[in-house]
């Protein structure tokens, strides 16, 4: 059974919030009848393709358009070889696009959406955890540029969000830890019981084959998230929470050229926005510790959260830095805690505090 969740876009448009198992055709099909485009776009990547791509085009009656795996590949180049693909079908404006598959496929899909033809409609269909709970919702679409993550894109909200949990099942426990991630941020910025119901019955560790919390996660997280996008859809304010350890990811991110997941990623950032509240006197002592005891949770007991985090240059993390969209005029904007469920956003945050952060998580100062 789909779960009833919506969300209101531009213009005060509603669009459909569906979760459940084994519901992606059956979705897409009354999308269609409702639609009636002129043909049907699936934009994947090759991992996603053979697992339900294939089922899906031959179901609705789609061809499918591959991009290869991975956020190295989320380019302006990808996205004109989708062009090229969409001419050659002689796709029109009436063309529905499909964007089955995690974030990089949610954020390309989408960006292609916005701009062929100067916009034709799409769905969302996330396949992974993280996209179901963050990037497939709210109608941030883009591609990365050599200096940074996401500085090319648009918003452009779809005409529906499927998010059929069955494809949580042929995730790895690394893709789950991934979106698991994003599930802890929301919990920290908007909802702490979030972060209780990570690990249900004292447990120590989150367990990853219980598809029935799974589910009930996706829907508690993606409710955050919704509440946030609504009140604020083009981040004039309180949507720029959702960035919180975002500043640091994406840094580490592009310094190590992604070696490491996004969850990776998030996870270190979160821990480092905990650290640098607490070190300019924001929050209450032990929140750092807290952050990375819930973080550690997600992880398997003999690999924490610390044996993830690359050994790279703090400075160039800093560097990094200075392409974050939320920073103007080179001026450091941070979102950070007061306490759980309190966020802000903290500008002009010393260089010296941050490269402490940094090396308190081990990162090498030069």
């Amino acid at each position: 059974m789909a779960a009833a969740l919506s969300v209101t876009g531009a213009g005060g448009i509603t669009y459909p919030v569906m979760v459940g198992q084994g519901l992606l055709i059956d979705a897409l099909e009354s999308v269609i009848d409702a639609q009636q485009p002129s043909d049907v776009a699936i934009i994947t990547n090759e991992t996603v393709a053979p697992l339900y791509g294939e089922e899906l085009a031959a179901a609705i009656g789609a061809y499918p358009i591959g991009i290869p795996d991975g956020e190295q590949f989320k380019t302006l180049e990808t996205v004109r070889t989708i062009y090229d693909t969409l001419l050659a079908q002689q796709a029109s404006r009436s063309t529905l696009v499909v964007a089955l598959g995690g974030g990089v496929v949610g954020d390309v899909a989408g960006f292609v959406a916005a701009s062929f033809m100067r916009g034709v409609p799409f769905v969302q269909a996330p396949t992974t955890l993280l996209a179901m709970v963050d990037a497939s919702l709210g109608g941030k679409v883009g591609v990365d540029l050599p200096q940074g993550k996401n500085l090319v894109g648009a918003f452009k909200d779809p005409l529906a969000v499927i998010a059929d949990t069955r494809t949580l099942n042929t995730l790895p426990p690394v893709e789950i830890r991934t979106g698991l991630s994003e599930v802890i941020k929301h919990g920290l910025i908007a909802d702490p019981g979030l972060l209780e119901a990570l690990v249900p019955d004292d447990r120590k560790t989150m367990r990853y084959d219980d598809p029935a919390r799974l589910e009930s996660l996706v829907r508690r997280a993606m409710q955050v998230k919704i509440d946030i996008v609504e009140a604020d859809r083009l981040e004039k304010g309180q949507r720029a929470y959702l960035n919180l350890g975002h500043t640091f990811a994406h840094a580490l991110e592009l310094v190590t050229q992604f070696r490491i997941t996004h969850g990776q990623a998030v996870a270190i950032g979160l821990v480092a926005a905990a650290k640098l509240s607490e070190k300019l006197s924001l929050s209450p002592p032990g929140l750092p510790q807290f952050v990375e005891a819930t973080v550690n949770r997600i992880y398997p007991a003999d690999v924490p959260l610390r044996a993830h985090i690359p050994q790279v240059n703090a400075s160039a993390i800093w560097e990094a830095m200075k392409h974050d969209k939320k920073w103007v005029k080179g001026i450091p904007r941070f979102v950070l805690l007061k306490d759980l469920g309190e966020p802000l956003v903290v500008e002009d945050v010393p260089r010296n505090l941050v490269i402490e952060v940094l090396k308190d998580l081990r990162l090498r100062e030069e």
